[in-house]
């Protein structure tokens, strides 16, 4: 173990045996987490944006048919989060009061649950793929390209719920640096991946060098195996590391059942309901704003999304960072040391906000050559640059949203946050992305979603400064 490794865990061991943390300690543990996870989350977006710089490259259509099934991954996505997500709150709360085999027990369920959805939703992903692109309402010209790449992501379920499974479960012990470096290495995979599986066969030249690289030529349907494949080879490595290396979880040489009990699957209900539901509605709402958006043009489609992916870039280290909150938040609250989890939870936010608000200003100054590094297309990029310069003023309000919802799952409560977000999405945005694109078209979506994001932001600060650790309910089973 490093130096650097055993002075985090150190400080981790502090706060579990109930001994004072210096503000300087508590400060120094959010900055350790969050570095590894934003560089995580930074990773994660540079596959999608590799994907789409890769795809935008192949033309107008195969870019935009893309953009078309993106909503409908997120749903997904975010399911995939509220099945995993209560799993590794309580196994975060379990650490936290130094009940190890409780983790483990909790580790060897959440492998079932995840097994059990993936193949349910990986079928019903397989049966829907044909008919999806005519329902999300894409022109006749996107559907073939959209189907194949929805069919691919949805068999490959298996692979990105096993990867969140082994990369939350990680974090809860509060490891971060293997998952961070893990999804690092994702990026290469996928650049790798995609430029064999999307191109066909041809001659390259690179710092005067002339080699020719074998490709299958698979187009958009190579960009979605590309990044399966990535991700499953990352799921192996770090399920090794679960496993087998890791002092708190792992299972070898600690046999046991991988039987679903009743106690657990009540609180991962309690937890994950109102969090699946919320992730449905907030997806059916980006689905909405997706349908709003497509009768602009393939233009303005293909601009939506290339502006929501380098977005991303920016508001990626809320993420991170949101990270970091939930399992320091989560092991104090485990702990019983709810002061000292509300500190963590107002130094990552007020971190974020920072972090967030310079991000902002990058994005405002260089929002051309972030749409350009995905499309030549200079109307696209013209497009993309005005959303950009728009939802750069919103980006503090956004990371407070982002960190305060992953605060309230970590303490286990999520239906308040769950309700903030859904009424935020269907009260604010898609009433006035409606209004606001028939005047001004995509610009009028995006400032929307700002003004959104601004509100939504807003609240979620008050109820943090509202909240009363030391009246909450124990909800540890």
């Amino acid at each position: 173990m490093s130096t650097k490794e055993s002075k985090t865990e150190r400080l981790f061991t502090k706060i579990r045996e109930g001994l004072e943390l210096t503000t300087r300690e508590e400060i120094e543990l959010v900055v350790r987490l969050s570095i590894p996870a934003i560089f995580a989350q930074i990773s994660f977006v540079a596959m999608q944006i590799i994907d789409a710089s890769m795809v935008g490259h192949l033309g107008e259509i195969p870019a935009a048919a893309v953009a078309l099934v993106s909503t409908s991954i997120w749903l997904i996505w975010g399911l995939v989060v509220a099945v995993t997500t209560p799993f590794s709150v309580q196994t975060a709360h379990r650490i936290g009061a130094k009940n190890f085999d409780e983790a483990r027990d909790l580790l060897r369920q959440s492998f079932t649950a995840g097994f059990l959805f993936s193949a349910v939703f990986a079928l019903i992903g397989a049966l829907i793929s044909p008919y999806l692109p005519g329902w999300i309402g894409g022109n006749p010209d996107l559907h073939q390209d959209a189907s194949a790449y929805f069919l691919v992501f949805a068999l490959g379920l298996p692979c990105l719920i096993f990867n969140f499974i082994a990369t939350s479960m990680l974090r809860s012990t509060g490891e971060i640096k293997i998952p961070s470096l893990t999804n690092i290495f994702m990026c290469f995979l996928d650049v790798l991946f995609n430029w064999i599986l999307i191109y066909p066969t041809d001659r390259y030249e690179v710092f005067g060098f002339s080699f020719t690289m074998w490709g299958a030529g698979f187009g958009v349907t190579g960009a979605a195996l590309g990044t399966v494949l990535a991700e499953a080879v990352c799921a192996l490595i770090m399920m090794y590391f679960l496993l087998v290396k890791n002092n708190k979880l792992a299972l070898v040489g600690h046999p046991g059942s991988f039987k679903l009990r009743k106690a657990v699957m009540r609180r991962c209900f309690q937890i994950g309901l109102p969090m699946a539901l919320e992730r449905c509605a907030m997806t059916t709402a980006q689905i909405l704003t997706t349908v709003i958006v497509a009768p602009l043009g393939n233009v303005a489609l293909a601009a939506h999304s290339f502006s929501i992916t380098a977005e991303s870039l920016c508001y990626m280290p809320g993420f991170g960072i949101s990270d970091a909150a939930s399992t320091l938040v989560g092991q104090s609250y485990g702990a019983k040391r709810r002061e000292l989890a509300k500190k963590f939870a107002w130094i990552n936010v007020c971190l974020a906000m920072c972090l967030m608000a310079f991000m902002g200003g990058i994005m405002y100054a260089f929002a051309p050559e972030m749409i350009r590094v995905m499309t030549p297309l200079e109307n696209i990029v013209s497009l993309g640059s005005e959303c950009l310069r728009i939802q750069a003023f919103a980006e503090p309000f956004f990371a407070s949203a982002i960190v305060c919802y992953s605060i309230f799952v970590a303490l286990g409560r999520t239906l308040g946050p769950s309700l903030i977000n859904f009424g935020s999405m269907w009260g604010i945005r898609l009433p006035l992305a409606y209004v606001l694109s028939l005047k001004f078209g995509l610009t009028g979506v995006w400032i929307a979603m700002a003004l959104e994001l601004t509100a939504r932001g807003s609240v979620f600060l008050y109820r943090l400064y509202r909240l009363d650790l030391n009246k909450l309910k124990e909800t540890v089973v």
